[in-house]
């Protein structure tokens, strides 16, 4: 299993609360660090001070202060970003990177962050999602010197120079969700990852299953693809301990054990075992408190070598 870490920094992040979280999962041997693309907090319990940060710019600045570990969005709205500038900004990422970025795309869903900041929000985005994940891939895919159109329902490229090109032959995409039919449909056509995000544990296993079987009905083999799962994590060596990390997250700790990977770190090693027959090759760590580069720590020592 590889194991990545997944902030939520508009829950109220600095760009430097970022970098120390992504320096210290470099330097504590875990496989990527990745962000949310939001722009308004949720819920009350956090602050959402001093404001958010830009996923891309942020991920720019990170490509550049780190040198091993993988960057990337779980996930961008499509609502967000023009697909032409959105390759753009990829490439350029991933050659500031060496080549160690991924993207993660999705149709978006947090209206009022939308309205909050002036961003349109159509009812319908599903058409979006999978015209933009047909002109990102093509313009990666663009030979240099030859040229790249398209003509579609929401977006036509004429004659695009399909400039820059990232430093990767392929970036990796990843497509994910719980829905039944599109969404594994435009994981097969078009990822090289499909994500669980906080599926409930006995939906995993199904989830991953419609992926391949969508693989199959395109003559794609399913096992091209990785298969990865999202949860919030939240561990302590103790009850009171992991009473307050819990509480730290405005989260109860019941509710946490039940819905994440919580608890204990035996608990939490008998939940990836369970994950792993489910067929989950990555697992996003969810870390709500980027002020408690400890928990890392403790993770990185207590957890993950169980499934290095």
């Amino acid at each position: 299993m590889k194991f990545r870490i997944f902030t939520e920094p508009q829950q109220g992040a600095t760009y430097d609360d970022q970098l120390a979280v992504a320096q210290a999962a470099e330097r504590l041997g875990f496989d990527a660090y990745f962000r949310s693309d939001h722009y308004l907090k949720m819920g009350d319990h956090f602050s959402g001070m001093p404001g958010p940060t830009d996923a891309w710019t942020t991920l720019a600045g990170l490509a550049r202060e780190t040198s091993r570990i993988r960057l990337g969005t779980l996930v961008s709205s499509v609502t967000y970003r023009m697909p032409g500038i959105l390759a753009i900004q990829v490439a350029q990422v991933d050659q500031m990177s060496g080549g160690r970025v991924e993207l993660g795309l999705g149709t978006g869903w947090y209206e009022e962050e939308h309205a909050a900041y002036g961003i349109p929000f159509p009812p319908k985005r599903f058409g979006m999602l999978e015209e933009q994940l047909e002109i990102v891939t093509g313009l990666f895919g663009t030979a240099v010197g030859d040229t790249y159109s398209f003509d579609g329902k929401h977006y036509s490229l004429t004659d695009s120079p399909a400039l820059p090109k990232p430093v990767q032959d392929r970036v990796p995409v990843i497509v994910g969700g719980g829905g039944p039919k599109r969404t594994p449909a435009m994981a097969a056509r078009f990822a090289t990852e499909f994500n669980a995000p906080f599926v409930p544990f006995d939906r995993i296993a199904p989830t991953f299953e419609g992926v391949r079987r969508a693989c199959e009905a395109i003559e794609r083999d399913p096992n091209d693809l990785t298969y990865s799962a999202a949860f919030v994590a939240v561990a302590g060596s103790s009850e009171a301990e992991y009473q307050r990390r819990a509480d730290a997250i405005g989260r109860a700790p019941g509710e946490l054990r039940e819905n994440g990977l919580a608890g204990t770190p035996s608990e939490i090693i008998d939940r990836l075992g369970a994950l792993h027959n489910d067929g989950v090759e990555t697992v996003y760590l969810q870390i709500l408190d980027l002020s408690d580069l400890d928990h890392l720590d403790f993770l990185a020592a207590e957890v993950t070598p169980q499934f290095a």
